[in-house]
């Protein structure tokens, strides 16, 4: 369980975020849920999150790409609830297009949204890890990442560079007991992946479906709570990347 925990969650007015916020918050934690924009969504999902356990839920605005926004926001959350036990880097964008015709500002978007910004959060939340001696940080990666996805060029480099950074994060913390670990997804039905349903790669996933917003929150679960598990890339597909 998450009691006394406090969880930050990127990208969590929706979809996997939204499923792993309202997760951690059933488990007892406290959670801050980072939105780019629509903060109704982000409020009723901090609604959500307070109905399950009668845990604090705050939103936050926030552009992770932003060095200073999230310098800022790890600064609001601080003052709100005291620390940061876990992080959740799940804010993502696509920008999609084949490498002939992909513009320099959508694979420089993708890039600064998905990959920088994930290290945005690690830097401003490490000095709290750091002083709890204790920390979580889950990346959200996929296997767009571990494969590649034509059409995907940005997206697939940021999810790959994900990977690295997960893994040298875990080593680089792993000393002052703060684990660093990631999660890649698969086809995973959102209002993002909707337009995927009829894609013919479905036929490719041995378990025979897309997957949801909560296989991915259980996964963010067990990471949350694996305290011997660090530097790990754990695969929630339905078998496609195997």
């Amino acid at each position: 369980m998450l009691n006394g925990k406090v969880a930050v969650v990127t990208g969590g007015s929706r979809g996997i975020g939204a499923a792993i916020a309202e997760t951690f918050a059933s488990m007892g934690a406290a959670v801050a849920v980072i939105c780019a924009g629509n903060e109704a969504l982000a409020e009723a999902v901090c609604a959500r999150c307070r109905n399950a356990s009668g845990a604090a839920a705050r939103a936050y605005r926030c552009d992770v790409a932003s060095y200073e926004q999230t310098k800022a926001v790890v600064a609001a959350i601080k003052a709100d609830f005291g620390t940061v036990h876990i992080l959740v880097n799940n804010a993502g964008i696509t920008r999609d297009s084949l490498i002939p015709m992909m513009s320099e500002e959508s694979f420089d978007a993708v890039l600064d949204t998905n990959l920088k910004g994930a290290f945005n959060m690690i830097r401003h939340c490490s000095g709290l890890f750091l002083r709890n001696r204790e920390g979580c940080i889950i990346n959200i990666s996929s296997v767009s990442g571990l494969m590649g996805n034509a059409g995907q060029s940005n997206y697939s480099a940021s999810k790959a560079g994900l990977i690295g950074l997960t893994k040298s994060a875990a080593r680089e913390l792993a000393p002052r007991g703060i684990r660093c670990n990631a999660i890649a997804p698969g086809f995973i039905r959102t209002d993002m992946t909707e337009a995927q349903a009829d894609n013919p790669l479905l036929g490719s996933v041995p378990l025979g479906r897309m997957g949801t917003a909560q296989d991915v929150a259980q996964a963010a679960a067990y990471l949350a709570t694996a305290e011997y598990v660090t530097g790990t890339v754990l695969r929630v597909d339905g078998g496609i990347a195997m």
